[in-house]
């Protein structure tokens, strides 16, 4: 038989994708380099005593994140034999992620409580006594709101600004006023903008004012790109009719400038407020306080006074695109939409035993809530006994396009109401989107753009600062319908970098970072089931602990199934893949088995302290990409444990693994048994179709054993995570 006979043989016996068997087949011949004459390289570990990277204890640090899901879901994972599935993946402590604040609704965390207004309707407070077993919580969007969609509302709801209804109104937050905050209302100005789509003639505004209405205001134009995604490339410059300095109310036009000038943005910058009660009543003082806007319009006036609107005035997500500061919080039982989701009841939670007993991480509402609800919130699990780790505050303020005062503001509020209820409580925030840079505001009075750096000077200067226990932010790294293999490289060095930024932006290196909620990025496609995601995770989860982040937590814990994402792309933000109607397990993905090397094999599951150090290989690709990354762990056995992340899509490499000590001035290497366990492309290979694929092989990792030496050559096939873990011999041997 030839050589390519033989190679074709070889490869149609495996299970293995048509592409992999071509690739394989090449290299084989010996057209592709480096499939039969392995590269080498040498792994160094720096063991130096003093040179510890980082200290995590599992059970702490290692966990996973349940998040909003149909209530039908809920009904079938909640179960004995889904969480026992679950569970196999080695995740440890949960936190409960809180959607509906992405959603701009009130979160009725326990559905039984109390509303301000004795007709049943305005601000709710959850009870704090326990009841029957909360199973199922809800959202209510809110009526008030005044943004078109953000960051979490693609595809629900609608702003009150350009709704054509003047019956509806958009209303600020009334704790961010004075009888909340104990500042002047001019030190958090509330604000509006609406975005015309395009650069239009325009020289007049006309505002039809609800109550409360604002006194003095500005109304300016952008002058660079979008102010809301971009507000550092560009500034506002007030019109020259913009100023009022004694604003009356009612329905007002403004001519802006003597002719018309081509602007795409707007903003109503508003400092002081009538304080006069809005439709609500005089009973509550929240009703009497911020502002109210019950519609825009912008477009130009003629010298005879005649308007022409240019907006789109319209109740839904057709309408002329505005955003707000800050939405206020009250609403009626007719708000709720049971097709919005469900947020499991924390009864169901805590007994289902998905926690495994462990204090587990809760939020409370907060961007879109009052402080009495969230402290009964607190008070509620403490009376059924429920252990509670930590207490993130509220959910992603930044995708609410928040200035970082107003959510420091809340901050404080809510962090007192909360420590009255119990003094120890570990608070943090402000659980950011997922970034990789600074996330950058339009300047305050001393030019500072940075959100991070204004946030933790306001608690700071307001004297707060010890109530931030901990700085929580989310990680999804690259932007949707980008992925290719290449991006595979990127990730130890923008995780790393991220929590430089958050230091540099004034976070006081003795404050833990946590990463709450983490996936390849936020619109997911096959890169997530492909042998990719498992590899993309190792080198997530190595690089952040390595870089000192004190926890992490996969996102999504639960199965959620193969859908539909980004350009089409088959894909799950979850574990397994599951039947669609009745949420069954079909089988796991590679994700699945990343996460079993990172838990229960390069770590020691249970409380154990482990000591990471920094490991590095010496082999490029062409590009200069690192090809082989490692992170390497003194488990609380004994055992030296080295995950290693071979980036090669399909080269396999051999490696020399050497640990240094530098204040011996002495090499170590692996001695005597070394115990590995390897996952890659022989193990897994995703099939996708238009139903969502299947993977076929579907793991598992493969477990061998080996007697190692200093001169022990160890074997990374392609695309692969491989854990290596024994004990090191003496010094040079």
């Amino acid at each position: 038989m030839s050589s390519i006979s033989k190679c074709a043989f070889s490869f149609r016996q495996e299970r293995i994708s048509n592409r992999s068997r071509r690739w394989r087949l090449l290299a084989c011949l010996g057209l592709v380099g480096a499939a039969l004459n392995l590269h080498a390289q040498t792994i160094r570990v720096d063991i130096t005593p003093d040179h510890v990277a980082n200290t995590i204890i599992p059970n702490q640090a290692l966990g996973a994140g349940i998040d909003r899901m149909s209530g039908a879901a809920i009904d079938k994972l909640f179960t004995e034999p889904a969480i026992q599935r679950v569970l196999s993946a080695g995740w440890q402590p949960v936190t409960y992620r809180q959607n509906t604040e992405l959603h701009i609704e009130a979160w009725h965390w326990n559905p039984k409580g109390t509303w301000s207004d004795p007709s049943g309707k305005g601000y709710f407070t959850g009870s704090s006594e326990p009841g029957e077993m909360l199973r199922h919580t809800y959202g209510y969007p809110l009526p008030h709101r005044g943004a078109t969609r953000n960051d979490g509302t693609d595809a629900t709801g609608y702003g009150r600004l350009t709704d054509g209804d003047l019956s509806t109104y958009w209303k600020s937050n009334p704790y961010l006023t004075k009888g909340f905050t104990g500042e002047e209302d001019a030190a958090h100005p509330q604000w509006v903008v609406i975005d015309l789509a395009n650069p239009l003639a325009i020289n007049a505004i006309r505002i039809a004012w609800a109550d409360p209405y604002a006194k003095r205001y500005l109304v300016q134009y952008w002058t660079g790109e979008q102010p809301i995604t971009q507000p550092t490339k560009g500034a506002w410059i007030t019109f020259s009719g913009g100023a009022i300095e004694n604003g009356q109310g009612g329905t007002v036009t403004h001519s802006l400038s003597p002719v018309p000038m081509p602007v795409r943005y707007l903003r109503i910058w508003m400092t002081e407020s009538s304080n006069t009660c809005d439709t609500h009543g005089a009973a509550d003082k929240r009703n009497c306080v911020g502002f109210a806007i019950r519609e825009l319009y912008v477009g130009t006036v003629s010298a005879s006074g005649e308007f022409h609107d240019s907006v789109l005035h319209t109740p839904d997500q057709g309408q002329t695109t505005t955003w707000s500061s800050s939405v206020d919080p009250w609403h009626e039982p007719a708000n709720f939409d049971p097709r919005l989701g469900d947020q499991v009841g924390f009864d169901l939670f805590y007994t289902s035993g998905v926690t495994r007993g462990l204090p587990a991480m809760i939020p409370i509402a907060m961007v879109f809530n009052i402080p009495e609800d969230a402290a009964a919130e607190i008070a509620y699990l403490k009376k059924r006994n429920y252990p509670i780790s930590y207490v993130e505050m509220g959910e992603e303020p930044d995708g609410q396009f928040m200035l970082p005062e107003d959510y420091a503001a809340l901050y404080v509020q809510f962090a007192d109401a909360l420590h009255k209820v119990d003094p120890a409580l570990k608070l943090g925030g402000p659980v950011y989107t997922g970034q990789n840079e600074d996330i950058v505001v339009w300047p305050d009075a001393q030019g500072r753009t940075s959100w991070t750096r204004r946030f933790v000077d306001y608690l700071r200067d307001h004297g707060h600062l010890k109530d931030l226990a901990f700085f929580p932010f989310e990680h999804y790294p690259y932007v949707p319908c980008t992925v290719t293999w290449n991006s595979l490289y990127d990730e130890p060095r923008l995780v790393s970098h991220i929590m430089d930024v958050w230091h540099d932006d004034g976070v006081p290196a003795d404050i833990p970072m946590f990463i709450t909620e983490s996936n390849i990025s936020w619109q997911t496609d096959e890169s997530f089931v492909d042998i990719f995601g498992a590899l993309w995770l190792a080198d997530y989860a190595g690089a952040f602990l390595t870089s000192g982040g004190k926890a992490l937590y996969y996102f999504h814990y639960l199965p959620m199934g193969v859908h539909q994402g980004c350009n089409n792309s088959m894909g799950t933000f979850g574990m397994f893949t599951t039947t669609e109607k009745d949420y069954q397990i079909v089988q796991p993905t590679s994700q699945y088995f990343g996460s079993q090397l990172i838990n229960l094999e390069w770590m020691q599951p249970g409380t154990g302290e482990h000591r990471l150090f920094r490991a590095a290989g010496d082999l490029q690709d062409p590009a200069g990409h690192a090809l082989v990354t490692a992170y390497a762990a003194l488990r609380p056995d004994g055992q030296y444990s080295l995950m290693v992340v071979n980036r090669d899509q399909w080269n396999a490499h051999k490696v020399r693994i050497t640990f240094h000590d530098n204040q011996a001035n002495a090499d170590r290497f692996f001695a005597g048994t070394v115990e590995t366990t390897t996952f890659g492309r022989a193990q897994y290979q995703w099939h996708p179709d238009a139903k969502g694929g299947s993977a076929d092989p579907d793991g598992p990792a493969v477990k061998a054993s080996l007697h190692a030496t200093a001169e022990t050559w160890f074997e990374l096939p392609e695309a692969s995570v491989t854990v290596l873990r024994g004990t090191l011999g003496k010094s040079g041997k």
